[in-house]
């Protein structure tokens, strides 16, 4: 592994609340990666610790759990929860989970898992069962979890996930993601009966992601109808949500009692923490502050994590094709999943090719300038699936890379 970076040097103001992103911190990323081949990535650290600072005073004081989905990098992991503000770790796989456990000693894997070997291992081993807390929102996976376990062994740690969407019209109207069958205070309950039932499982923990909150940008370009309708769906959930959460904890707690409740998201920091019955926080994207963070009322991050190719064609003078560059988000197909040009300035896609495989072209006022050889820089949409394309991130400080941190898949681990 790497050596991990110090993220605590002093840093630039962020820009303020509204603005757009500017490329202006990109002439020091420029000189400090000017060495390397592309296709590369680079994290800025002085905007990671920006935002990283920007997080926690959203928090309000509440502890962020990290998610280590939206970092895919094990120093960084380390280097944030050595930062005030962030304790534990939110994995996204059961593996993966067991993996961090070598290092780590608080993990909440944020989905329910099938990977039975995975749960045989956890239930035979002392030291995992107390690091790692399993999600569960079933009496089928209960069913699943305990058989993997075995009847004897270590007590397995496990969280509850309730269902954060905001449900109308009884239920025909569902507005946010489709999660967890748990929506009402007493299906967490009668849940939360069936496992103290169960003599190998130790039940510790809430958890509800609102992710029509947190994840739904609420001053997208478009529409006025559109943003206006964004923020009041946004209200009423989170009034809402506030009500049933507090309530189906209490529930859950006339069963059992609880070391957490985690809630919220990078978009929805200071909505979550007002809540008495939240406990902590689960964000990590806000992090890197891919193009999915551009438009919020409320904050405004600085882009850490950037990529890099090579111009490699000029089919025409107004056009200009770099290799690769399809390293496109998860979620729902549209334009928001794409990844950006932000330098030079004045690049875009073309709609009829989008980010393709092997080649990408551009087009606009920055495209005729550029010639064979030329870079240009792009930010992903999404903040830990970019570390699924490259083995290493350059980790840049000022204008020098500082360290060469792997990926994941650095480490020969791809768990999604």
């Amino acid at each position: 592994m790497a050596h991990q970076p110090s993220v605590t040097r002093t840093t630039p103001a962020p820009h303020p609340p509204g603005n757009p992103p500017s490329p202006a911190g990109l002439p020091a990323l420029q000189k400090a990666t000017a060495g390397l081949q592309p296709p590369f990535a680079v994290v800025d650290l002085g905007a990671l610790r920006v935002n990283a600072a920007q997080m926690t005073r959203r928090a309000g004081g509440k502890p962020i759990r990290l998610a280590s989905k939206s970092l895919r990098c094990r120093a960084l992991i380390g280097d944030t929860l050595r930062l005030p503000g962030f304790t534990g770790i939110l994995a996204f796989t059961l593996p993966e989970a067991l993996w961090l456990a070598e290092e780590h000693d608080d993990i909440l894997v944020g989905y329910p898992t099938a990977d039975t070997d995975a749960l045989g291992r956890l239930g035979a081993d002392e030291r995992l069962a107390a690091r790692v807390t399993l999600m569960i929102d079933s009496p089928e996976h209960l069913d699943l979890v305990t058989a993997a376990i075995g009847p004897t062994g270590p007590p397995v740690r496990v969280c509850l996930d309730l269902d954060a969407s905001l449900r109308l019209a009884g239920g025909r109207l569902h507005l946010g993601m489709r999660r967890s069958p748990l929506h009402s205070p007493r299906q967490a309950r009668d849940l939360a009966l069936a496992v103290t039932a169960r003599r190998r499982l130790r039940l510790v923990g809430v958890m509800s992601y609102e992710g029509q909150i947190a994840g739904i940008a609420d001053d997208r370009p478009g529409s006025r109808a559109g943003r206006t309708a964004v923020r009041l769906m946004q209200k009423l959930s989170t009034r809402e949500l506030r009500e049933r959460r507090a309530a189906a904890v209490r529930a859950v707690r006339s069963v059992a009692p609880l070391e957490f409740v985690n809630g919220g998201g990078t978009g929805s920091l200071e909505n979550t923490s007002a809540e008495p019955a939240v406990t902590e926080l689960g964000a990590g994207s806000g992090l890197y502050a891919p193009t999915l963070f551009d438009h919020y009322r409320g904050f405004s991050p600085r882009p850490a994590a950037h990529f890099v190719l090579s111009v490699v064609r000029r089919p025409g003078p107004r056009h200009a094709t770099v290799l690769g560059g399809g390293w496109i988000a998860s979620g729902a197909p549209g334009a928001d999943r794409l990844p950006v040009p932000v330098w030079p300035t004045g690049l875009r896609l073309l709609p009829q090719e989008g980010a393709g495989e092997v080649q990408t072209p551009l087009t606009g006022e920055g495209a005729s300038g550029l010639r064979a050889g030329d870079r240009v820089w792009f930010r992903h949409a999404k903040a830990g699936e970019l570390c699924e394309r490259v083995n290493e991130l350059h980790l840049v400080d000022g204008d020098r890379i500082v360290d060469v941190a792997p990926t994941y898949r650095g480490e020969g681990r791809a768990f999604l």
